[in-house]
């Protein structure tokens, strides 16, 4: 018979005795408990003792956290979280220096632990600590465990970070300005400055009084710290106030990180970068993809004013830029005759350029967006590659009306579809990771971009022999080839023109009419009857696929409220389908991860029900900002006795596909992902057009075989990987 969902069977250590095997009752007090274990091995006191997990974090065990302790878990009697406390505050002000050390490296990792974070800040500990690091008597290790501890008991958010001095932050900022000093040390300072910058608008002010651009531009050649480095410049970005975004300074690398329009551009900060980061020797890992990432996107919402601004038409200056393409395109001199001849000659000019409005262009620009973002790209194609602009131009303006590409009407378009693609103007999603090398290897990157994709367009628009009436569809085109040549992720713009070329109109179609056969199957009766007769084999292979795929296990990610080091959890389904095996890692794994390393586990006939997006409980403690869009689509929970959960958020939409219809077909329920429905289409056409290739070498007999009044069975494999 097992025994009551309220009773756990746990082991208790404790330095220097046997273990205790216990059944823990779930429903009396934890004090009296601990009172009886304490009683076990005649320790008195048992008010100062309390129980912590053994492995992994470590954590102490309250009242509200024992519903997660699992039969087979081994505990440690360890003493209680206050006492501990006043004891390390204590040792930490001692005068012995390894005592203090020792203090201080228990400090570090018990500070992670909320329960006793609380106790410790209760007892004013930040404010010793704080007061160790302004006293400036600590180096090495010694200063590397309190910046340590520090960080973590602030990360509880228990404490405002508003309360934090000036001297200390001036310290902070000083060992980032040091030349030489501990990469740990480097690390954490990088990282507290970090989270003062996104926890308080105050201090972003502080910190970007004492932090230059130039000097964590030096950081980012050091492959130990360039991560901490480029996560405080994108925090400093993302917070800069709108107006000091876009201001250029003559020097930029002397120039305080609230001004940082200008100093994104420069080629020294990207080169480093590129040559460091993105092409250095190691490979790139999560955090830094995601860094890099917010750079992207932060560096292309600095477009979203231009974006966003409409032309005026009476202002001269802008009216300016429209004659200076019509002047580039047709070496157009001032015409001394009458001010009505020149503007029926400009008007003509003007539809030549493929504006809308001929007689008054800049009403083409009054469209937000792209508003002025497009006439900035046309001019930076027309100014900088020359030969280009008026080669398009040119060679539209010699065809006939029909075919003719209104190249400003296009440029128009194009550009509102490029900020579509790269979400100009969206602020970056927790847990992205999409960054585009190609992006990193041009000072000018969107102009260059634009100039290959208007290229591209007119190519397209000659392929597709199109005219006027055509011109969504060509558009719709162009949006594909770029999305598609994006996804191959290019890593310069060369092979960006690359992957292009490969993407022809005709390879294009080529690619729609394959993807369209798993949708468009024949409608004919007997083929909608072949189609059900395979669709429950086919379903029975996809769900074995994605057995398979959660017996082999998926590393998920921590995401907490701050993002300066990664912590992973494994989850893997036992090869007999019976238990969910969980727990947590140092790393992301290289490899399949063993099942002895998985100190959880979960019956699979405990599990009562999955639940996803918003209705997960991780993803009603978070705020609906923009940011937390794209976790959202990808956390799903699994719900099981007694009313307990276990929270994810994958990686990526694939493994959120697999992982979710793995869970429904282990507990027996439809598998109704977008990848299931997909595969399901493919696998089906796939079968049935080798059934019906095999019916068309069929070689028909003189007289017609008499029918079967059962039809034949179809027997099939398909490997499924």
């Amino acid at each position: 018979m097992p025994p009551p969902a309220d009773i756990v069977k746990v082991a208790i250590e404790w330095p220097g005795a046997n273990a205790q095997l216990i059944e823990m009752d779930q429903k009396r007090p934890l004090t009296s408990i601990i009172r009886e274990v304490c009683d076990g091995w005649s320790l008195s006191g048992s008010e100062q003792f309390a129980l912590r997990y053994a492995d992994g974090s470590q954590l102490y065990i309250t009242e509200q956290s024992r519903n997660e302790i699992k039969n087979g878990t081994i505990l440690r009697l360890a003493i209680s979280p206050g006492r501990a406390a006043r004891q390390l505050l204590e040792r930490i002000q001692s005068h012995g220096i390894d005592t203090r050390l020792e203090a201080l490296k228990e400090l570090a990792k018990l500070s992670a632990d909320p329960t006793f974070a609380t106790e410790f800040i209760n007892m004013e500990g930040i404010g010793t600590l704080a007061r160790l690091v302004d006293s400036g008597t600590h180096f090495g290790e010694m200063l590397a465990f309190t910046l340590t501890a520090f960080l973590e008991l602030m990360d509880h958010g228990i404490v405002s970070w508003d309360l934090i001095s000036l001297s200390f932050i001036k310290q902070i900022a000083g060992y980032v300005n040091q030349p030489m000093v501990d990469v740990s040390i480097l690390q954490r300072s990088l990282a507290i400055l970090e989270s003062m910058v996104l926890n308080s608008h105050s201090l972003y002010h502080r910190v970007a009084q004492e932090i230059t651009v130039g000097q964590l531009i030096g950081h980012l050649s050091n492959q130990e710290i360039q991560t901490y480095a480029i996560a405080l410049i994108n925090a400093l970005f993302l917070k800069a106030p709108e107006d000091r975004r876009q201001e250029v300074y003559a020097n930029p690398l002397e120039q305080h990180l609230t001004e940082m329009a200008s100093t994104l551009a420069q080629k020294h900060l990207r080169s480093i970068i590129l040559n460091h980061v993105i092409r250095g020797n190691r490979p790139i890992k999560a955090e830094m993809a995601h860094q890099l990432y917010v750079l992207q996107v932060l560096t292309f919402n600095l477009l979203e004013e231009r974006m966003m601004t409409k032309m005026d038409p009476n202002d001269q200056t802008q009216r300016d830029v429209i004659f200076e393409l019509r002047r580039i395109a047709f070496d157009g001199e001032n015409d001394p005759t009458g001010t009505e001849k020149r503007k029926g000659l400009y008007a003509k000019d003007y539809k030549m350029l493929g504006f809308t409005n001929h007689v008054n262009p800049a009403l083409d620009f009054t469209q937000t967006p792209p508003g002025m973002l497009a006439l900035d790209n046309m001019l930076y194609l027309a100014k900088v590659h020359q030969d280009t602009y008026i080669r398009i131009v040119l060679e539209n303006s010699s065809r006939e009306d029909k075919h003719e590409c209104p190249f400003g009407r296009c440029a128009i378009d194009l550009t509102r579809i490029l900020c579509e693609i790269l979400q100009v103007g969206e602020l970056p999603n927790e847990g992205c990771n999409d960054y585009h090398p190609m992006f990193f290897t041009h000072d000018r990157a969107w102009e260059e971009f634009f100039c290959v994709c208007i290229q591209l367009l007119n190519k397209t628009w000659k392929e597709m022999r199109a005219t006027s009436e055509d011109f969504n569809k060509v558009m719709q085109v162009v949006r594909e080839q770029i999305t598609r040549a994006l996804a191959m992720k290019p890593s310069s713009l060369e092979q960006l023109k690359n992957k292009l070329r490969g993407l022809s109109y005709s390879e294009i179609l080529r690619l729609r009419q394959s993807e369209r056969m798993s949708q468009d199957d024949f409608q004919s009766p007997p083929i909608i009857e072949l189609r059900e007769r395979i669709q429950p084999e086919i379903l029975e292979l996809i769900k074995q696929q994605r057995l398979n795929r959660l017996c082999e296990g998926s590393c998920f990610r921590k995401v907490g409220n701050r993002r300066r080091q990664e912590k992973f959890w494994f989850c893997r389904l036992s090869l007999n389908h019976k238990v969910l095996h969980y727990g947590d890692l140092d790393e992301s794994p290289q490899g399949e991860v063993p099942f002895e390393m998985l100190s959880d586990k979960i019956p699979v006939s405990d599990i009562k029900s999955v639940l996803t997006g918003k209705d997960c409980p991780h993803m009603k403690e978070k705020s609906a900002l923009k940011q937390n869009k794209e976790v959202l689509e990808l956390a799903f929970s699994v719900l099981y006795d007694p009313d307990e959960t276990l929270n994810f958020v994958a990686p990526n939409k694939y493994e959120y596909c697999i992982w979710t219809d793995g869970l429904c077909a282990l507990l027996g329920r439809e598998m109704s992902s977008d990848l299931t429905r997909s595969d399901l289409d493919t696998l089906i056409s796939m079968e049935m057009k080798l059934r019906l290739l095999d019916l068309e070498n069929i070689t028909i007999p003189e007289a017609p075989p008499p029918v079967p009044k059962e039809p034949s069975s179809y027997n099939f494999t398909y490997n499924y990987s």
